[in-house]
């Protein structure tokens, strides 16, 4: 009976316990049934972390991830087309970078192209009329050839930071356009398609954002562009930055490029008072600005090669201690086409700095993906949208390959080697440029963006080879000249084609043989 008496109280008190838990298991039900009601039922609650996480309504037209250059040049574009447009960029305040810093003449027409002109205006930024080419003590002057253009065309050189919040400013100053501090922590893929972002906000919320298309404007160091294609990134230098204050370059108004040893140095205006200073350091590896080796190898291995008009600046920059480094990287444009989604600036294509032509390749992408989409009222086809827009990445390929191989070719002539067929190169290069008039002019047009044509790109180059070559053979040619020669015309050879591949031979000589070459827009997205 005692027995039975305490079973009987162990099962009443375990229902008794059941009952409790169930009723306040569905009170909390209850109330966040409620909660989720009053917000339309876009919120849920995370077990992890007890934050909301919301999805907000699929109003606007397109999602831009990130506000650098492309990504806030990109928003005033479609702003201004009447799309509604969302940009969500990492870090509202102004950037701090050493790189993308030189617009060339091309980038500044595609700048006025896109009505953004005026961004460069109020930064102190610094025409820009061409190069000064420094070799073993010698210097030419290598000017744009603008004659045909307004006197208001020509580079500009400013701080990055400014242009770039110039830009953003002007964006958010459109009804459309909603510029948003978060960070994008991957892709909404549903079945393929991409249907737009989670982010979280600098408040630390948790939000899902949708639209019909999605551009990843990210960057160099882009973290969602390995779904939309296949990065082969390749991180042949690093550049180390300065800034010279209060002093004057050789040439006003234009860049400054010494052939050093080991490889190329940079001076460049980028204010009424400012000189950026890149050096070029081979490698994987930089000295270390720690215990004093990076301030060292400037003072012992830059400064001697610095012009005498500059050195005493270059030394006091480096004594200020403000030395800044950042690797340069090259990736060629390999896409998945994605529905949904599309890649675009350094998060699509990079190329060494050393020729200052990423924001042109980038601004000239908008132009054209504006122009591919302007005939388009309705972006909700994924699939359609992204059938068309392979000619997006087709058309683009003949002016940013252009680009590409010349600045990778640059690089690797202009920097110094032991080979006795690498240095006769290096040495054509400087003599060829240095001949002026056709000799100076096509070479200068294809570097500042005016005429980027693979064809002349491929004719210049082997014209620099062939003067190597006759300089080799002339007046006496022996086996040893005739082997350098050779070996030079190999050099070049393995020098320009190689990347030349890796851009695409077909797409950026025989664009019209690729079928994409054809694509019209779809009929049902006109309305």
């Amino acid at each position: 009976m005692g027995y039975e008496c305490i079973l009987g109280g162990i099962i009443a008190s375990s229902l008794v316990l059941v009952f409790v838990l169930h009723g306040s298991e569905s009170k909390k039900k209850a109330k966040g049934s409620a909660h989720a009601e009053s917000n339309s039922g876009s919120i849920i609650r995370t077990s992890e972390n007890e934050k909301h996480h919301q999805e907000i309504p699929a109003t606007m037209d397109i999602i831009i991830v990130g506000a650098g250059v492309a990504g806030a040049a990109l928003a005033n574009t479609l702003g201004k087309e009447g799309r509604r447009v969302h940009v969500i960029e990492r870090e509202l305040t102004e950037p701090d970078r050493i790189v993308g810093e030189l617009l060339q003449p091309g980038g500044y027409l595609k700048l006025i192209e896109l009505g953004l002109e005026d961004c460069v205006d109020e930064i102190d930024a610094q025409q820009v009329f061409g190069y000064a080419l420094y070799k073993d003590g010698k210097n030419t002057k290598l000017s744009y050839p603008l004659e045909k253009f307004d006197s208001d065309i020509s580079g500009r050189s400013f701080h990055n930071g400014r242009f770039i919040q110039r830009m953003r400013e002007k964006a958010s100053s459109l009804p459309n356009v909603k510029l948003e501090q978060g960070t994008v922590t991957s892709l909404l893929e549903e079945n393929g398609t991409i249907k737009g972002v989670h982010y979280r906000t600098k408040n630390g919320q948790e939000i899902t954002a949708k639209a019909p298309l999605t551009i990843v404007c990210d960057g160099c160091f882009s973290n969602l562009r390995r779904s939309l294609c296949n990065p082969k990134v390749d991180v042949p230098s690093h550049f180390v930055g300065l800034v010279l204050e209060n002093c004057n370059l050789p040439y006003a108004n234009h860049g400054h490029v010494i052939l050093g040893d080991p490889s190329p140095i940079l001076f460049y205006p980028i204010s009424s008072s400012e000189i950026r200073c890149l050096v070029d350091v081979p490698g994987p590896k930089l000295p270390s600005l720690g215990n004093g080796d990076m301030a060292r190898y400037l003072k012992t291995v830059v400064a001697p090669q610095v012009p005498p008009e500059l050195c005493a600046s270059f030394i006091a920059a480096v004594d200020r201690g403000n030395i800044r480094s950042m690797p340069n990287r090259s990736m060629p444009a390999s896409p998945y086409p994605t529905p949904g989604a599309l890649l675009m600036g350094d998060a699509f294509n990079m190329r060494h700095p050393l020729t200052g032509g990423g924001m042109t390749v980038a601004l000239s992408d908008i132009v054209l993906l504006r122009n591919l989409l302007r005939p388009l009222h309705d972006l909700r086809d994924a699939s359609a949208l992204c059938k068309y827009l392979e000619l997006f990445y087709t058309l683009r390929k003949p002016v940013a390959s252009t680009i590409n191989t010349l600045a990778g070719a640059l690089y690797k002539v202009f920097c110094a080697s032991p080979d006795p067929a690498s240095k006769e190169m290096r040495q054509a290069c400087f003599d060829y440029l240095s001949l002026g008039g056709v000799f100076s002019d096509g070479p200068i047009a294809l570097l500042s963006g005016l005429n980027p044509r693979p064809l002349s790109l491929v004719l210049h180059f082997f014209a620099v080879a062939i003067y190597g070559v006759g300089r080799l053979l002339i007046p006496f040619p022996s086996p040893k000249r005739m082997w350098i020669g050779a070996r030079l015309i190999s050099g070049a050879s393995a020098i320009i084609f190689p990347i030349i591949k890796a851009e695409g031979i077909r797409e950026m000589f025989f664009p019209v043989t690729v079928p994409a070459y054809y694509r019209t827009p779809p009929t049902n997205l006109h309305d």
